[in-house]
């Protein structure tokens, strides 16, 4: 398991690269609080930010599960530092809340298998991981002028605050809800959900939460496909209790559905994962030479 999802950061470093090369000065090209297309790369935020989130899980899991060394320790931290600050500042909070609350769900899920000893550890790291955090959140201010802390606090440039949260995502969360509401059995049909919302509003756009589009489209039975999807990795869980990581991938599947829809394939692929059956395996003791 930590070798797939190590083999699914590799890419997002690579990313994270073409990240800092394309915008070196983060300084230079923040001058609001909206997402931020500069700092992500010329590429969506919300997508980018999303796939950088899953990065800072990785490697902060990684510095707990697969660190056997200062060394490897310290590289794991410096990359989730450095892909957690690229994170923020593509200005789109949705990958960055996933990935807090993916880390915590971890800590949570590894915590209550640990012994005495390794909880102390693990209770010293999450401590440093909270100052990191702080210095880190410190550095992002500084290199905003500020904004990023706007940003978070629902607030414009000039320090107003905001009337929604959902940057927009409300009015198609609203007329989803509406169809929902008028057509509760089988939904108007998928795909439909888009043009009957351009006909009454004039908006063309794509839902930004497979949640709400479900409904939409499918109905009641829009609801039985999400209680399938959510369930059934937890009912497998209970004879799976060596997978870790079960928890926080449903709920970064769960979640990033919730605000980027299925833009991207990493909500897919990463739920395929809360599926699997995962046993630790001790290997076999060398024979001792007589």
């Amino acid at each position: 398991m930590n070798s797939i999802l190590l083999a699914v950061a590799m890419p997002i470093i690579s990313m994270t690269t073409y990240l800092i090369l394309y915008n070196p000065s983060v300084r230079d090209v923040v001058t609001g609080t909206d997402s931020n297309g500069e700092t992500s790369g010329g590429f969506g935020p919300n997508q980018v930010s999303t796939l950088l989130g899953l990065g800072i899980f990785v490697f902060v899991s990684r510095s707990i599960m697969q660190s056997k060394n200062i060394n490897t320790l310290l590289v794991n931290l410096a990359l989730a530092a450095i892909i957690s600050f690229r994170a923020i500042v593509t200005f789109s909070r949705g990958g960055v809340y996933t990935a807090i609350f993916m880390i915590f769900l971890f800590f949570g899920s590894i915590y209550t298998r640990f012994n005495y000893r390794a909880k102390v550890k693990l209770n010293y790291f999450m401590i440093a991981i909270v100052i990191c955090a702080g210095l880190l959140w410190y550095y992002s201010l500084m290199q905003t002028n500020g904004l990023i802390g706007n940003r978070y606090s629902n607030q414009d440039a000039a320090g107003r605050v905001k009337e929604s949260k959902l940057t927009g995502r409300g009015e198609l969360i609203g007329t989803e809800l509406k169809l929902f509401y008028e057509n509760p059995i089988f939904g108007v049909g998928v795909g439909k959900s888009i043009e009957i919302r351009e006909q009454e509003t004039g908006i063309n756009a794509a839902s930004h939460n497979e949640l709400t589009r479900l409904l939409a489209e499918h109905g009641s039975l829009g609801i039985l496909m999400l209680l399938i999807l959510f369930v059934t990795p937890i009912f497998l869980h209970l004879d799976n209790r060596e997978n870790f990581f079960m928890f926080p991938i449903l709920f970064f599947w769960l979640l990033t559905i919730n605000h980027a829809a299925m833009r991207i394939a990493a909500p897919s692929f990463i739920y395929s994962l809360s599926l699997l059956k995962v046993y630790i395996v001790k290997p076999p003791a060398v024979a001792k030479e007589a």
